[in-house]
């Protein structure tokens, strides 16, 4: 793997995206509700005004404007905060989007996801809003963990014409991926081999699992890694096999433990090879602060992450 880009936000890569489908032929128009300073859709208005609207704080008609589009044809992008998209926006999304000719292509591009909106308080912090995504029937459900992961996730979901929700941050967070890094969607990359125990994360967790699995390798404890930037469709292969050859997992995610990526985790083990597991995510609701800060305070640290392994470790048969 070549060296990883400096870093990034990953909400930094939704224009550069947009502007690369158009490049490759893909009808794309995208609208933003007043936020598109924070989303980044302005970049890609200034590229190509005359596929970018902007509708004020109005996120629910966002939702109804971009299923009429993607009726006519358009692939049609939509951008706002996770606490509005799907928060402020599920009736819709289920409604307009999720349920008509199953599912009209329409991609959610949410920023600020997880409690990493730092400043912003406990109101912006969304926790939920894969368990909502996830529950859509026919919507893929993307969480990239750097930025260049984030470009090629929009990219591969505008390639497709189902629904989806692209979850991106709003720190800037260290690279993972070099330039040789290729995305698909529905697979987990494996970024360490381990023989003891497997540690599967998504988004800004996945660097803390990383750092985690060095912890855990000074104690002579032997952890894979897998980035499981798609919850929805998951990589049930790479599950499973991280299962039959380590025998125990942990999920980290910037999410609550239900709904997200330990629940979808948890099902394909539960259908297949039960193993033990351990889960760390976000069970509280939040306060404010500075973004590394708030990973502290709730606890989403590599120590953490090394403590639920060992516990995992040792339910092992």
């Amino acid at each position: 793997m070549t060296q990883a880009a400096p870093a990034a936000a990953t909400r930094e890569a939704y224009p550069y995206a947009l502007i690369e489908l158009v490049e490759q032929g893909v009808d794309v128009v995208a609208i933003d509700a007043d936020l598109s300073v924070s989303t980044m859709g302005y970049q890609f208005g200034e590229r190509y005004p005359d596929r970018w609207y902007t509708v004020g704080v109005a996120e629910q008609n966002m939702v109804g404007i971009a299923a009429g589009l993607a009726a006519c044809g358009k692939t049609a992008f939509i951008a706002s905060f996770a606490v509005f998209l799907p928060g402020r926006c599920y009736d819709q999304l289920r409604t307009s989007v999720a349920q008509p000719r199953g599912g009209l292509n329409v991609k959610c591009v949410a920023s600020h996801g997880g409690i990493t909106v730092g400043e912003d308080g406990m109101s912006a912090q969304a926790i939920e809003d894969l368990a909502l995504a996830t529950s859509l029937i026919p919507f893929d459900v993307v969480v990239p963990a750097d930025f260049e992961a984030a470009k090629q996730a929009i990219v591969a979901v505008g390639k497709t014409t189902r629904p989806a929700y692209v979850r991106t941050g709003r720190p800037k967070v260290p690279g993972i991926y070099g330039s040789d890094y290729r995305f698909e969607l529905g697979r987990a990359t494996k970024l360490r081999d381990g023989s003891d125990v497997t540690l599967i994360a998504c988004g800004v967790l996945v660097g803390i699992a990383l750092e985690a699995a060095n912890l855990l390798a000074n104690e002579g404890v032997s952890a894979r890694v897998l980035d499981m930037a798609t919850i929805k469709p998951i990589d049930r292969e790479a599950v499973l096999a991280a299962a039959r050859e380590t025998g125990a997992i942990v999920t980290a995610e910037e999410h609550q433990t239900t709904g997200g990526l330990g629940t979808a985790v948890a099902r394909v083990l539960a259908e297949t090879v039960p193993v033990p597991m351990a889960f760390v995510g976000v069970d509280r609701y939040g306060t404010s602060g500075k973004w590394d800060e708030l990973l502290t305070y709730f606890d989403l640290t590599p120590a953490r992450v090394a403590a639920a392994a060992r516990e995992a470790i040792s339910r092992k048969r």
